[in-house]
């Protein structure tokens, strides 16, 4: 058994609870830089070997009703993020997320209009230089080879996690088989699951991607409901969630992170369990 690379935790609802407002979170990136800069340095500090930066929502299409440019927004989340690694081995990935419209014939997206978008926002990001991109949240892989395409034109990993419901199949139907085979072609540096489920849900989709792939398995499960009585994550939520995580750990999986809900102590338990190996 390996030891598996520590991502990150939530950013949106990390953000939320710091700002104690519920605004767009790629506004922190001009509004309130400061916050963003001390969410990084949390993880970091919690053990992250990588951290996504706060764009994963930063595209024109998001960005359409105020007056902020993509290339604004998304370079300089990459920046804060870059400089929060600074004097520390973390490397910092451009986080980007899936589109609001589905493409046609599910919805109104045209294929050349979305790849115009990923260009965009992946193009913003790669000027800032980071260390990789992280695809992430999608359930479409038709939307998700669009993004993957444009992410691979430049010389860095290219991650890409899908998010799954309870039956094992994406939103839009795609199984991991399908997925597996679609983005493998496409030269994916790893894949995997991220958010919708929590961990112990999520294993067994985890399993069926160890079992159908050679890539690095990336797994960043939603933290799952708290369980003290003013609905607050606690010690106890983060031990059962690093417990459950490490499961993935002891299967293969080569990246491990936590999604909506989890906070740096969640990120902290896994590393103290990882490290005990």
């Amino acid at each position: 058994m390996g030891k598996a690379i520590l991502l990150d935790g939530a950013t949106g609802t990390m953000l939320w609870k710091m700002a104690g407002n519920n605004i767009p979170v790629w506004r922190y990136n001009i509004e309130n830089p400061e916050i963003v800069y001390n969410m990084h340095k949390e993880y970091i500090n919690a053990g992250s070997q990588i951290i996504f930066s706060n764009t994963f929502s930063a595209n024109r299409d998001a960005l359409k009703r105020y007056d902020r440019s993509v290339n604004d927004v998304v370079s300089e989340g990459v920046r804060i993020a870059k400089e929060a690694v600074k004097g520390t081995n973390t490397k910092v990935f451009l986080d980007v997320g899936p589109l609001t419209v589905l493409l046609e014939p599910y919805g109104d997206l045209e294929e050349d209009e979305a790849l115009e978008i990923y260009e965009e926002q992946i193009g913003a990001g790669m000027k800032m230089h980071p260390d990789g991109i992280q695809l992430e949240t999608f359930m479409d892989v038709e939307l998700m080879k669009i993004a993957v395409r444009v992410a691979k034109k430049y010389d860095v990993p290219v991650f890409s996690t899908m998010t799954f419901e309870a039956v094992g199949k994406t939103l839009m139907g795609n199984s991991v088989e399908t997925i597996v085979e679609e983005l493998t072609e496409l030269g994916v540096d790893g894949m995997g699951l991220n958010c919708s489920l929590g961990p112990k849900a999520a294993i067994p989709v985890i399993k069926r991607f160890l079992e159908n792939t050679d890539k690095p398995v990336i797994f960043k499960p939603n933290a799952g409901l708290p369980t003290s009585p003013n609905n607050e994550p606690t010690e106890a939520d983060a031990l059962i969630f690093a417990n459950d995580v490490y499961e993935a750990v002891k299967m293969g999986v080569g990246y491990v992170g936590g999604c909506c809900g989890s906070n740096p102590t969640y990120i902290k338990k896994l590393k103290e369990l990882i490290e005990k190996g």
